[in-house]
């Protein structure tokens, strides 16, 4: 790495945990970043913004070994920092939490916890499983977090993965904490235990790089900020001397007029009805959707909301109950009949169940409809490209070209080519499962905007969320589960008139 004399001086100051000045990185002929700066403080909760591909996550990787810079000096606890590994980098003090989860299935819970940590009998290389379990107890009770140390990962929800992977990184006594998208799989009681955890944290005088797209978060538990904006940092300050509108501007580089753009759509016509529907972690559910509706759901993670919209799409079985589609009565077994019937679900987990990662975008759109582009046993690919190039531009999808890999796209872009691919199949039901899941502001306003368009053109839609800013903000009905049932119904005329608000549909969440 370069070296300079008066950079390096000044990161020495004795305030700063972290100090990275002019750190370069290029990926063939594209800069992703291009002489960025972040200064960290000792005990500092630092929020690290910007859109995706604004070279947050390469600086992260860079701090943990996971890739090499450039160009640049990095200063870590007042010395030189370079590692070649994450190994290294958790051994110097900085251990990293990543949104995009990577957990080993077949390992245990304290296995996971304490990997390549693990204790041995005294003087041997043999594993003392005992010990090492009883150490997870002990860490995940002291989080209020019940789960058996023993059982699998491959048996958790996404939820507890998160958990598990935010209790990994704190117990390595590590003097930084880098936090990505770390309230992205959690409900509003674990988000609130986590905000817990940071304080504490801060008060032992660790230091937290906190990334979020979550502006609400940020405001709620950060001391300070910096934005990233196309490979440079473009702003740095403290965060209860700016404005949400204000970070939001300086992130995207032009003014977003509304995150939430809802429009008054006139409603149709009922056109799915759900009825007395029970299944695995949901009883008796009963809604309706209209035509060019927005109906919300709410409820905290394992109320039963999204395995409710998982057996409506025939993902999972349904033990008992009637749904009716344009009055016509379906029980889809599986989800090709449920798409058959007019049903697409984007799932919450768009890596694992709506992308081909290294397939193609033109793949990845027209898969859920290649049946109609066949012309004898062959793909009519003339047509297939041009539908796929028409909904792409319809929907913004930044890329080069429709031939380009889907895992080479920012988060939101990725979102977007699955809300693609189920649209080119024109569906009547339109089921969100997390739409803004890991996507920056810029992508978020627009998927909102997009929703407006398809509810507009006649579609139902139903949306998930665990940002109740979002389900407010987008919705004309929200149901709010509770342990399995749907605890309470709010109208948006409700929210306007101030009768619910976050409080209230969060007091109900918990079944009060």
């Amino acid at each position: 790495m370069e070296t300079n004399d008066s950079a390096g001086k000044e990161t020495l100051d004795p305030d700063l945990i972290l100090s990275c000045e002019n750190v370069r990185k290029n990926y063939g002929g594209t800069a992703a970043l291009r002489g960025v700066r972040l200064r960290i403080r000792r005990g500092d909760i630092h929020a690290l913004v910007g859109e995706n591909g604004a070279g947050k996550s390469t600086l992260m990787n860079i701090l943990v070994g996971l890739v090499q810079p450039d160009g640049g000096e990095i200063f870590f606890d007042g010395k030189p920092y370079a590692v070649a590994n994450p190994f290294q980098a958790i051994n110097s003090g900085i251990a990293m939490i990543h949104q995009e989860l990577n957990t080993e299935p077949y390992l245990s819970v304290a296995e996971s916890i304490f990997l390549n940590r693990e204790d041995t009998f005294p003087g041997t290389p043999f594993l003392n499983k005992k010990e090492t379990n009883e150490r997870a107890k002990r860490i995940l009770t002291k989080f209020g977090i019940d789960l058996n140390p023993k059982i699998h990962m491959e048996q958790l929800t996404l939820a507890q993965m998160q958990m598990v992977e935010i209790i990994k990184a704190v117990s390595t006594d590590a003097k930084l904490v880098i936090m990505d998208e770390p309230t992205s799989s959690l409900d509003s009681e674990e988000t609130k235990r986590l905000f817990e955890t940071i304080a504490d944290l801060r008060s032992h005088g660790v230091s937290v790089i906190y990334i979020s797209h979550r502006i609400e978060e940020i405001f709620s538990i950060c001391d300070s900020y910096s934005i990233f904006r196309d490979g440079e940092s473009v702003a740095t300050g403290a965060i209860k001397e700016t404005t949400k509108d204000e970070l939001i501007s300086k992130m995207v580089g032009r003014k977003v007029d509304k995150i939430f753009p809802k429009a008054d759509i006139e409603i149709g016509e009922t056109l799915f009805v759900a009825e007395n529907l029970s299944g695995r972690g949901f009883q008796d559910i009963s809604f309706d959707v209209r035509a060019g509706e927005i109906l919300g759901v709410a409820g905290l993670v394992g109320s039963g909301r999204s395995e409710t919209m998982q057996a409506i799409f025939g993902m999972d079985p349904l033990e008992k109950g009637k749904m009716y589609l344009e009055g016509k009565e379906i029980r889809p077994k599986d989800v090709k009949a449920a798409q058959r019937a007019g049903i697409a679900m984007v799932n919450e987990n768009r890596k694992e169940y709506g992308l081909c990662l290294f397939r193609s975008i033109r793949e990845n759109i027209s898969l859920a409809s290649l049946s109609e582009r066949y012309r004898g046993p062959f793909i009519n690919q003339t047509r297939e490209k041009d539908e796929c190039r028409q909904i792409a531009k319809r929907l913004n999808i930044k890329m080069s070209n429709l031939e380009t890999e889907a895992f080479a796209l920012s988060g939101g872009n990725q979102q977007k080519v699955v809300v693609a691919k189920w649209l080119m199949d024109r569906p009547k039901l339109l089921i969100l499962d997390e739409p803004t899941r890991g996507v920056d502001v810029g992508a978020k306003a627009e998927i909102h905007s997009l929703m407006g368009t398809f509810a507009a053109s006649g579609m139902a839609i139903i949306m998930i969320s665990s940002e109740l800013p979002e389900v407010m903000g987008m919705s004309d009905r929200i149901l709010v589960y509770h342990e399995g049932r749907v605890h309470h119904t709010v109208t948006r005329e409700q929210i306007l008139s101030g009768e619910e608000n976050e409080e209230t549909i969060l007091a109900k969440q918990f079944g009060r």
